[in-house]
């Protein structure tokens, strides 16, 4: 263990506005549902006795260039519209995610984001310097945009190349 290791932390949030109720969209926020949605997302299964979103659910993500992250949902509470994340980048980094849904009238959800990654190599402190404020909010912008865009046709909406 390198004793002269400091990790750097990101915290990074942001609000968005998707045009359906907490209904239709809570149950966006699964492995297995976001797949209908998010173009370009990709996932396997661990474990999930339910066969969707729920807490102790495991699955994993796709390293590019990296081990697979491992992600485990460490709450899912459907009456308080809330579902955290923990994942984890083997040699790299570990994440929080917390998500709130917020009803916001008719037709009409709040999604209120917040991600907290910390460096726990190097390489994991590379990742965060270079995870820039623009890197995120296009991330959370297109994820916003896509949701809307499936709630309102049934159809992805194509990721730009």
């Amino acid at each position: 263990m390198n004793e002269t290791f400091t990790a750097k932390r990101a915290v990074w949030k942001y609000t968005q506005t998707i045009e359906a109720g907490p209904s239709d969209v809570f149950p966006l926020l699964c492995p297995v549902r976001e797949a209908e949605w998010l173009d370009g997302w990709r996932y396997k299964m661990i474990y999930s006795q339910s066969g969707v979103a729920e807490a102790g659910c495991v699955f994993t993500t796709p390293g590019q260039g990296e081990a697979d992250t491992v992600w485990v949902i460490s709450r899912h509470d459907q009456e308080k519209l809330r579902v955290e994340f923990a994942r984890f980048t083997p040699e790299n980094r570990v994440c929080t995610l917390g998500i709130q849904v917020e009803d916001a009238g008719p037709k009409r959800s709040f999604v209120h984001i917040a991600y907290v990654y910390t460096g726990i190599s190097d390489a994991g402190n590379r990742f965060i310097d270079g995870f820039t404020e623009e890197r995120f909010l296009s991330a959370v912008r297109f994820w916003e945009d896509a949701m809307n865009h499936f709630l309102k046709t049934g159809e992805k909406l194509a990721r730009e190349t």
